[in-house]
């Protein structure tokens, strides 16, 4: 199985106030450190290379980023001990406090994309469920269904 991500987060300033530059300008060179990271699989992208002209978000102030890995430990190797864990730090320069959360895991079978209505769905479960088997977060993830189901028979 993979493991697809969503994260969202709501902009301090619109993408192209210079209260964001610090995120806009990097995009492109963490993007680029995403793909090249071992495990990757997917992310999401608009003509622009992207995902920040996409707007799924009610608020219209949200941007998202939906990626695939092929497990949970390469996202959280790219995520939490590359060059990323320094903009993830400044994370609160750019982006406001949400009241549900901003981050969801959930497995997949490999060569399936994962659509945003698919990606929200799951926000929506572990918002309203908490952490479970559907969806679940990055730090507290469920067993890959495949591993788990080949220690149980």
């Amino acid at each position: 199985m993979h493991l697809a991500q969503l994260n969202i987060g709501r902009l301090t300033a619109p993408i192209d106030h210079p209260d964001t530059a610090g995120f806009a300008d990097n995009l492109d060179p963490v993007n680029a450190l995403a793909e090249a990271s071992p495990g990757f699989v997917w992310r999401l992208q608009s003509d622009d290379g992207n995902a920040t002209s996409l707007r799924p978000h009610p608020d219209p102030d949200v941007i998202v980023n939906l990626t695939v890995w092929e497990s949970a430990e390469a996202l959280r190797d790219f995520v939490f001990h590359s060059a990323h864990t320094d903009f993830l730090r400044r994370r609160r320069e750019w982006f406001t406090p949400m009241d549900t959360p901003t981050v969801v895991a959930w497995w997949i079978e490999p060569g399936h994309i994962p659509t945003l209505d698919e990606a929200f769905e799951r926000l929506d479960h572990l918002s309203a469920h908490g952490p479970s088997e559907h969806a679940f977060t990055v730090n507290r993830p469920f067993a890959d269904p495949t591993i788990a189901a080949s220690h149980t028979g």
